[in-house]
């Protein structure tokens, strides 16, 4: 079993537990020496997902486990609406314009101007189902494998056509963002898309709301050194402010 196979079985069976997590009981499972499992309980911590103690850990108070694309869109709803208002003044009235998959996304998507002349290219089909029936709006939809929880494309193909493109602005959402975890997803092929995206692009956007800073997923798609910009709204606290001031990206705060 690879380390990420184990990482996300121990995930797995303390999130279906109790949230609490043995070392022996851990070794016995995955059949592997307990100095094995502590050094994955280290990877872990250091991603904020679980918390270590003598002889096992415990999930930390926020993990970062993935909600459905329902469930976010309705989570933090006036927070999202203004970092994706924000978002939309940053955009070319014309030129390419990647988005990723996610309600932060698809919130930018419903606010283009209906006098908007992009070519728009995801790999969300509700964004494609939202745009498809604009006149003006060119869509392109990425091909590959779709996820049900997210309702993206993903995989080889997703990333292969994507390599064979150029764009002028990349608006990306994550999981969880941190000040050295950067942005961060829940599975590999989710970050890959993301990281596809972000090497054929001018300009990059991360848009998030500030209730993701301090929380880390599991899979790391980019530092926030590698954006041009990070877009998210007045609630994020001062010392988060301040350090992001220093890390390079321009920082925009909504108002909500």
């Amino acid at each position: 079993m690879y380390p990420a196979e184990r990482h996300a079985a121990i995930l797995a069976g303390a999130r279906d537990g109790d949230g609490a997590l043995s070392v022996a009981e851990l070794s016995s499972r995955l059949g592997v020496t307990p100095e094995t499992i502590r050094r994955d309980l280290a990877v872990l911590e250091r991603q904020g997902l679980i918390r270590r103690h003598h002889g096992g850990a415990v999930l930390a108070r926020r993990p970062a486990f993935e909600p459905s694309l329902q469930r976010r869109r309705e989570g933090e709803r006036i927070e999202r609406a203004a970092v994706a208002r924000l978002v939309v003044e940053q955009l070319p009235e014309e030129g390419v314009v990647l988005l990723d998959s996610g309600a932060m996304t698809l919130e930018v998507a419903a606010l283009l101007p209906h006098a908007s002349r992009l070519l728009v290219v995801t790999n969300s089909l509700p964004i494609v189902a939202l745009l498809g029936g604009r006149p003006r709006l060119t869509v392109l939809a990425l091909p590959g494998r779709v996820r049900a929880v997210t309702q993206a494309t993903v995989g080889a193909w997703t990333v292969e056509r994507l390599s064979g493109l150029h764009a002028d602005v990349a608006v990306l959402g994550a999981n969880g963002v941190g000040l050295t975890s950067g942005a961060t997803t829940t599975l590999p092929e989710e970050a890959e898309v993301k990281r596809a995206m972000l090497d054929i692009s001018r300009r990059r956007i991360l848009a998030v709301t500030a209730a993701k800073f301090g929380t880390t997923s599991f899979h790391r798609a980019a530092g926030l050194d590698e954006f041009d910009q990070i877009v998210t709204d007045d609630g994020l606290d001062p010392d988060t402010v301040d350090a992001l001031a220093e890390s390079g990206p321009e920082l925009l705060l909504a108002t909500t």
